[in-house]
């Protein structure tokens, strides 16, 4: 080293292989940090001491200045700059005085600014590091290595803003000692660290004032650039990392594309559709002023007239429940629930309070019971589903709700008690998620009789409520619909007209009892007409799906209410059973009529079966919802109901809420059947889905609205999602409202066709909008029966 400083380079002198080899070992212990300086040096001497003699031009002024203490530092930062390059390189190093006279001035100044050389380790969690610089893209010193690889010397061009250089260059000075340190002490954990950091610190240093002496002074350089170097330039040139708060920016808005309007996509062209006016309730003469006056004329006038036969699950009729009998049992209950039940010395009951229903699908006689007896006792039945388990999750919403009404007692038979689970104590299991309850049994050795003097107020119908129907919303929320009595009543006569209904009908109601349609037409406005109901229990159709079909042909029903899956179900199994005849039926209501795939239904069924009575104008689908109720349905000719429609249209434009009639043997179509024309008495209108509820066009796709004394009222307890269903008020393109009494959202999306027809393509929860473009779920439905799925879907997939 002192000999190469001197100004004659040990290249002069032929050092043997194996003494270049120790001298680089030396050199990289050094650098390391596993030898002292001192014994660097003497280790150094005692190798060339037999070829110092023969080195000519040594000043040994130098050679005793390279070993004061001050310039210590400076001589472990060149070792450790050499201990990089190869062995045939690093002894080309330098080749005049002239640059170790420019290093030692680069060195000098930088010690005359008083830069901080490291002395110590700091913390590894400082940011300045020398990653977090970006030097100015002005360096030749970027370009690659084989660039700069000549066989003679160049001289570097002289570096014209080398003042924009010097402020960077003193930060990654300072912040290499803080990354040299942090790294000399993870690589060595058990060497020294402080030596290390110092030793690693002052060769950065060194390298770097190398660089700016080559830039300032134009000094010759070598033909091969420093592997220090290089690695120092191609770690500035790495992209800043961004600041550890931009890791955390939400760049999804920027990544989705702004979905702009395709010009080309259908649009509506038709005229702004009116409110559309049913047909009035007429007038009937002697017709009760309540749903309960209209059960004591019958109880007291028509006491054996038949009212409501239940089945077993072999479809043998295990009871019929006479009028005389509904009357006088639901007279035993509402007395009973009165007096009765005492809790502190006080009524546990009293007018007004919300009472719930648990009975199994198997006994719609004891729910009869129940329901009417709580409306003559003014209280409101709340109908649910018999808890399966403690922690059934259905069941858990349920109880929401039955908190929310503040239910305490809960009404069931003694049959369904006993499946019930049952803590230790024999009493039945407090459900996950329910309030606490009083179960009370209706069996009739509980009841008891009425005194002579206690005769119920059979009132006439207000808006006060009668019942509360439960509804499962798409997130699998419960909420509970009100419906007053009023309600009720104007229900009733709204489907008597409709439907034609007259005293003494049949019916067969394969539908749950306890809501829907199932509730409106087989325990409500059959009570209204005096009419026979032959209830087919859920789990007989599983056992055998043309049960309600032979009890049409065995009791010569007049009107059955099923649904399409029970119309599927019996085309499966009608080869079984071949001298059945439906010439009996009138009506055949199809309460789900206003789903796309029903259609199917309908269409094979009446294939199979007209040739065994059934007739085409029988098949009357309808549309209803737990808000609006019945919304609308399809009248036989007989009633003046215009000959069924079908319309095949276009699912593309669909998608874009635009109606247009396309052909039948396309795939993309969606072919849809009506559902009738409103109901009596009803106004109806379609606005648009989202945001102010404005009338839609003639061709446009829509929400149904219903004006009509014979809806729900509200959501128990929500005030807030009540007013946006059940007081929406449709307005026109000029913002007019286009009345003053509120509308009732249905969640139908649909339209009004031809002859007043509605049609319904969708429901409001199944709605995806996808790009921009509306899609429902029930069309997934409609498409997989459309293929036949019975040839290659296997049962149950």
């Amino acid at each position: 080293m002192a000999a190469e400083r001197g100004g004659c380079s040990l290249e002069a002198v032929s050092l043997p292989p194996d003494v270049r080899e120790s001298l680089a070992e030396l050199e990289l212990e050094l650098s390391e940090g596993d030898i002292t300086q001192k014994g660097y040096e003497k280790k150094r001497a005692k190798l060339l001491a037999r070829y110092l003699p023969l080195i000519q031009g040594v000043d040994p002024s130098l050679q005793a200045e390279n070993r004061l203490p001050g310039s210590s530092q400076a001589t472990a930062a060149l070792s450790k700059q050499q201990k990089s390059r190869s062995i045939n390189s690093r002894d080309e190093r330098f080749r005049s005085d002239v640059h170790t006279e420019a290093v030692q001035a680069a060195l000098a100044k930088y010690k005359e600014r008083k830069m901080p050389m490291p002395s110590k380790r700091r913390s590894v969690l400082v940011h300045s590091s020398v990653e977090t610089y970006t030097p100015p893209d002005t360096s030749s010193a970027s370009e690659d290595e084989g660039s700069l690889r000549q066989q003679g010397r160049i001289t570097s061009t002289p570096f014209q803003s080398h003042s924009n250089v010097e402020p960077w260059l003193n930060r990654v000075i300072q912040g290499s000692s803080t990354s040299s340190s942090a790294s000399s002490t993870s690589s060595h954990p058990g060497g020294k660290p402080a030596a290390a950091s110092n030793t690693t610190a002052t060769a950065a240093a060194t390298v770097l004032a190398d660089l700016m002496a080559h830039i300032q002074l134009g000094v010759p350089v070598n033909s091969r650039v420093s592997s220090k170097i290089q690695q120092l330039l191609n770690t500035l040139k790495r992209p800043k990392r961004p600041p550890l708060k931009e890791f955390f920016v939400d760049d999804f808005e920027e990544l989705l594309e702004v979905q702009q309007p395709d010009p080309n996509q259908p649009k509506p062209e038709g005229n702004q559709m009116n409110v559309l006016k049913g047909e009035p309730l007429g007038v009937v003469t002697n017709w009760p002023p309540s749903l309960l006056a209209a059960l004591q004329r019958w109880g007291t006038t028509q006491p054996k007239a038949p009212c409501l036969t239940a089945l077993d699950t072999t479809g043998k009729a295990i009871y019929t429940l006479t009028y005389g009998k509904l009357w006088s049992r639901s007279l035993k209950l509402a007395y009973t629930l009165l007096n009765k039940l005492i809790t502190k010395n006080a009524p546990l009951l009293k007018p007004g309070d919300r009472v719930a229903l648990v009975f199994p699908n198997s006994d719609p006689v004891m729910f009869m019971v129940a329901f009417y007896g709580c409306l003559l006792a003014e209280l409101i039945p709340v109908p649910i589903e018999v808890p399966l388990t403690r922690k059934d999750a259905g069941s858990q919403q349920i109880g929401f709700l039955l908190g929310s009404c503040g239910v305490t007692l809960a009404l069931t038979t003694d049959a369904c008690q006993k499946g019930l689970p049952k803590a230790q104590t024999g009493e039945v299991v407090t459900f996950k998620g329910w309030p606490r309850l009083i179960w009370f049994v209706i069996d009739g050795k509980h009841l008891a009789k009425p005194t002579k003097d206690w005769h119920p107020q059979v009132r006439d119908a207000s808006a006060e409520i009668a019942y509360i129907e439960y509804k499962t919303s798409k997130e699998g929320s419960t909420v509970g619909i009100t419906i007053s009595h009023a309600s009720m009543l104007a229900h009733c006569h709204a489907l008597t007209q409709a439907c034609g209904y007259s005293e003494a009908e049949t019916l067969t109601n394969v539908l749950d009892f306890k809501r829907d349609a199932g509730l409106w037409h087989g325990v409500l406005t059959s009570v209204m007409n005096r009419m026979h109901v032959i209830s087919i229990p859920y789990a007989l159709m599983k056992v055998n799906p043309l049960s309600w079909i032979q009890k049409v042909c065995s009791y010569k029903a007049r009107v059955a209410v099923v649904k399409s899956r029970d119309m599927h179900w019996s085309l499966l199994a009608q080869r079984d059973q071949r001298d059945v005849s439906l010439s009996s039926l009138r009506m055949l209501i199809v309460a789900d009529g206003a789903n796309p795939w029903s259609i199917s239904s309908c269409d094979a069924f009446l294939n199979v079966f007209q040739s065994r009575g059934l007739r085409p104008e029988v098949i009357c689908p309808c549309a209803s919802s737990s808000e609006a109720l019945t919304v609308a349905i399809r009248r036989p000719p007989e009633l003046g109901g215009p000959p069924p429609g079908k319309a095949v249209l276009s699912m593309n434009c669909l998608s874009f809420g635009v109606i247009r009639v396309d052909t039948e043997e396309k795939l993309s179509v969606l072919t849809v059947q009506d559902v009738g024309q409103i109901m009596p008495g009803a106004n109806v209108c379609v606005v648009k889905v989202d945001g102010t509820p404005y009338l839609c066009k003639a061709d446009e796709v829509g929400e149904i609205c219903v004006n009509s004394g014979a809806t729900g009222m509200a959501y128990f307890g929500l005030l807030g999602i009540t007013k946006n269903v059940f007081e929406a008020f449709p307005v026109t393109a000029a913002g007019v409202p286009v009345s003053d009494q509120p509308f009732t959202r249905t969640g139908l999306l649909g339209f009004v066709g031809p002859d007043y027809l509605v049609f319904v393509v969708g429901k409001l929860d199944g709605l995806m909008t996808v790009s921009g473009r509306r899609h429902n779920a029930d069309d997934v439905v409609a498409t997989a029966l459309a293929v036949e799925p019975m040839k290659f879907v296997y049962r149950g997939r």
